[in-house]
C-alpha cells in the first residue's frame, strides 16, 4: 500500500525517485477504495495446482482483490474435471466485455509446437489483443511470455537442446526499477522449459527492456516500454516441491532426466528441495500489484 505524507514534505520526491509508492495528502483525502479485480488465464494442465501456486501470491499484500478465473472457448481441458471448469471458470466469450485491473497469462507445456500449430493460437492472440484495451497491466508467465513476445513484437522463441530445470541467480537490470522495489542485489527464481525467448532478437527490440538476467539462463524478465506489460519466463509462482513433482514426471519418461541444478541439497532427490526464492516471489506479485494499485483508473469502467 502507499503511504500517505504531507504535499510539501521534502522526503516526497527522494521516495518517489527510488519509486517508493507515496500519497500526497490531497489524493489520499479524495480517493476511494475498491478492490481489484485480476483476471487469470490459466492454461496449465495442472490447472488446480497453479491457482493455488497463484492465489497465495496474490493474497500476499494489504489489497482487496476480486479474481476472475478465464478458460478458453476453443479448447477443453483434458487434466481438469469438467466440473471444476464450470463451477470457478469464465469463458472467455463471458468476460470479454469487461475490464480488469490486472491479468495473468500462465504458461503451457507446448514448447515443441510453433505458436501457429498450437490449436487455440487464434483465440490466445485475440485475448492478448484484447488485454491492451482492457486491462490495466498484464504479467506473462513462461510460454505465455515467450507467446506474447511472439505476438505483439515478433520476438520468436528458441529449442533447446537439453531442457533448463532448476534454481538460478539472477540480477536486475536496472537495479532500481519499481517491479524490483526491495529485492536483493542477487535474487534466485525457478526454471522449468525447453525453450528460450531470441535474447538477440529481444534486446534488438527497442519496444522492449530487460530487468532481470541470469548468468546461466539468460533473461527472466522483461517489459514494454509503452504499455504495461510485464514478461516473466521462469516460474516464481512454483511451491517448494512443483520441481520435485516435475523432475519424477520426467525421469519416468527418461531415466537420463538430470537433476534440477540447485535445488535439492548435494543434488540429492532424496533430499528434501531447499527453497531460495519465496521471499522474491512474494514481493514481485506484491510490486505488480502496487504498481497496477497506481496506475488503474477508480472508475475501471
Amino acid at each position: 500500500m502507499p503511504i500517505r505524507i504531507p504535499n510539501k514534505l521534502p522526503a516526497k520526491a527522494q521516495l518517489e525517485a527510488e519509486h517508493i509508492f507515496v500519497m500526497p495528502e490531497l489524493r489520499a483525502t479524495t480517493q476511494d477504495i475498491r478492490p481489484l479485480k485480476i483476471a487469470i488465464l490459466n492454461l496449465m494442465p495442472t490447472k488446480i495446482a497453479t491457482e493455488t501456486q497463484l492465489l497465495r501470491l496474490l493474497s500476499n499484500t494489504p489489497l482487496q482483490i476480486d479474481v476472475e478465473l478465464i478458460r478458453l472457448d476453443t479448447h477443453t481441458s483434458k487434466n481438469t474435471s469438467k466440473e471444476h471448469l464450470l463451477a470457478f471458470y469464465q469463458p472467455f466469450s463471458d468476460v470479454k466485455g469487461k475490464r480488469f485491473d490486472g491479468l495473468i497469462i500462465t504458461g503451457a507445456p507446448i514448447e515443441h509446437l510453433e505458436f501457429e500449430e498450437v490449436g487455440y493460437w487464434g483465440e490466445l492472440c485475440k485475448i492478448m489483443d484484447w488485454s491492451k484495451t482492457n486491462v490495466t497491466s498484464t504479467l506473462h508467465i513462461c510460454w505465455g511470455a515467450q507467446a506474447a513476445m511472439y505476438h505483439h513484437y515478433g520476438i520468436g522463441k528458441v529449442l533447446l537442446g537439453q531442457k533448463i530445470s532448476g534454481v538460478f541467480p539472477h540480477k536486475v537490470v536496472p537495479n532500481d526499477t519499481l517491479f524490483f522495489r526491495g529485492f536483493d542485489n542477487v535474487f534466485y527464481a525457478p526454471h522449468s522449459r525447453w525453450s528460450s525467448v531470441d535474447v538477440d532478437a529481444l534486446k534488438a527490440c527497442p519496444a522492449v527492456e530487460v530487468l532481470a538476467v541470469s548468468p546461466t539462463v539468460g533473461i527472466h524478465i522483461a517489459r514494454a516500454k509503452q504499455s504495461n506489460q510485464l514478461f516473466a519466463f521462469g516460474h516464481m509462482e512454483y511451491d517448494a516441491n512443483t520441481l520435485a513433482q516435475e523432475y519424477v514426471r520426467d525421469i519416468a519418461k527418461d531415466p537420463h532426466t538430470q537433476v534440477p541444478a540447485n535445488y535439492f541439497p548435494g543434488d540429492d532427490p532424496q533430499n528434501p528441495p531447499t527453497v531460495t526464492w519465496r521471499a522474491h516471489a512474494n514481493l514481485l506479485f506484491s510490486n505488480w500489484l502496487n504498481f497496477v494499485y497506481q496506475e488503474t483508473p477508480y472508475d475501471i469502467a
